[in-house]
């Protein structure tokens, strides 16, 4: 298992088979492409992550990612928002997906972190870089965000931005979004239900410009194929 469908595989909603496979995932830390030091954390990391039950660990990932917009994993909800641009940014993804053969068969949209390192893990490494470079700056804020709310997750996205050769100061970052109000409190998520309006009718926003909270398709069933 490379290094990106790893660091896919444990960023996403963690599906009770993902315990079947603790020796690959172990296994696959250990790759001569990171620093040792940077492997040593990343297997304790999938170590944890082990020792974890699964509902604990599916409670956990639900309360990081699934609460607030600030973690959220869709990439374009930190670009576009709402708008309608969203929209076509992910109609230009799907075709971009669509010309090298990647051809999506889950209901996730495709701006999804870890749907994007499932594409990326299967182009050249040059590609797979430039890509997460330009969105280094997106992945950037994640890490500070999640160390900021001592996630251990942080990890991974700090790994991603090496990849990508992004540069960041993550303490100035942690900073910066100290000052951020949070989004994820029972209070921040009641105020944001009373404030967004039901809106019915043609002007009703396409489903395809909504965020999707469903939990992931199984760790062994791959979320897309790819077409020879």
């Amino acid at each position: 298992m490379s290094m990106l469908k790893l660091l896919g595989v444990l960023i996403d909603y963690p599906q009770d088979e993902l315990w079947q496979h603790g020796a690959e995932l172990l296994a696959a830390c250990d790759d001569e492409a990171l620093p040792k030091a940077r492997r040593g954390a990343l297997g304790e990391f999938v170590q944890a992550l082990l020792a974890t039950d699964p509902l604990d660990a599916q409670d956990r990932w639900l309360q990081t990612f699934d609460r607030g917009r600030a973690m959220s994993l869709l990439l374009f909800e930190h670009i576009h928002g709402e708008s309608r641009d969203r929209g076509q940014a992910m109609v230009d993804l799907i075709d971009a997906y669509r010309k090298n053969g990647f051809e999506l068969d889950a209901k996730e949209l495709p701006d999804y972190l870890p749907l994007l390192l499932e594409y990326l893990d299967q182009r050249p490494q040059a590609e797979a870089r430039d890509w997460l470079h330009h969105v280094s700056h997106i992945v950037s804020l994640l890490a500070a965000r999640a160390a900021e709310r001592e996630s251990p997750y942080a990890l991974l996205f700090e790994l991603l931005v090496e990849y990508g050769e992004g540069k960041f100061d993550l303490a100035l970052l942690r900073r910066r979004v100290r000052e951020e109000p949070r989004d994820d409190t029972i209070e921040a998520i009641d105020r944001t239900w009373e404030e967004e309006a039901v809106r019915f009718g043609p002007e009703a926003p396409a489903d395809g410009c909504t965020p999707s909270t469903t939990a992931r398709p199984g760790y062994v069933a791959p979320h897309s194929q790819v077409q020879p």
